[in-house]
């Protein structure tokens, strides 16, 4: 089965990967600006996400082998890849076991080691969302609100709401499997796995997820890596300051 993607522009292929419970259309804006620099932009739903197919498997090799079938499919090759969070996981994993597919690799706000799972109270309040009863996305975030404080945070999960038929809402992800494959989310890079050409890891400077520790496992992982900090941002720091973010990918990826 092939990922569902939203193609925009024309010129050199750009892919992005979106994080976990994310989806393509999150990179809309930033996607249009990229192709404007004269680039095809793959905008990618991962395996339960958004238009994508569900499947009970879930981790990081199949994710990387949907996207080799994905770029097999387009005849892509030197492609910009960037992934952010879980997106960004699968990146490094892909560039590392298919390096002649990618010409430059950027990673949004994550590091290759493991994470403990902390998505508990989000999975938690999705759970709580029963479309028998909920008519209304307004009534989704009051429930969504006794898990998860943070607004931009409730709007980024609601996104996956969808009129399923007429009058009945449901979500785009496969919370079931989501749920119970989370820990995979965490899992470090193989320790074997390296890739030498050019790469930039973004941080947010608000962000705990790259930190100076981490310095040095990236640089074990990428040799060519530099690391990029973005200010006035978070985890989410493509959609906290874009226009630093923007600025940051394309004098990367023209250099």
């Amino acid at each position: 089965m092939l990922l569902h993607s939203n193609i925009i522009g024309e010129g050199k292929p750009f892919v992005i990967l979106h994080g976990f419970l994310g989806m393509g259309d999150n990179w809309k804006t930033l996607g249009s600006q990229f192709s404007e620099q004269g680039f095809q932009v793959h905008l990618v739903d991962q395996r339960n996400h958004g238009r994508s197919f569900h499947d009970d498997e879930f981790n990081y090799e199949v994710l990387v082998e949907d996207l080799k079938h994905y770029c097999d499919a387009y005849k892509l090759s030197e492609i910009v890849l960037l992934g952010h969070s879980m997106g960004g996981k699968t990146a490094m994993l892909f560039a590392t076991l298919y390096p002649k597919i990618v010409s430059k690799l950027l990673v949004a706000d994550i590091s290759p080691r493991f994470y403990p799972i902390h998505h508990d109270a989000i999975l938690n309040g999705l759970s709580e969302l029963d479309f028998d009863t909920i008519k209304t996305r307004g009534e989704a975030d009051k429930i969504l609100s006794n898990y998860v404080s943070d607004f931009g945070t409730r709007q980024f999960l609601l996104k996956n709401l969808y009129w399923v038929v007429k009058g009945q809402l449901g979500l785009r992800i496969n919370l079931e499997v989501l749920k119970n494959e989370v820990g995979e989310i965490g899992e470090s890079l193989p320790s074997f796995a390296m890739f030498d050409k050019e790469t930039l890891f973004l941080r947010g400077d608000r962000s705990e997820y790259i930190g100076v520790d981490d310095e040095r496992i990236i640089s074990n992982h990428f040799p060519k890596a530099e690391i990029a900090t973005i200010s006035n941002a978070g985890h989410w720091l493509h959609a906290e300051n874009p226009k630093g973010f923007l600025e940051a990918v394309i004098n990367f990826v023209n250099s």
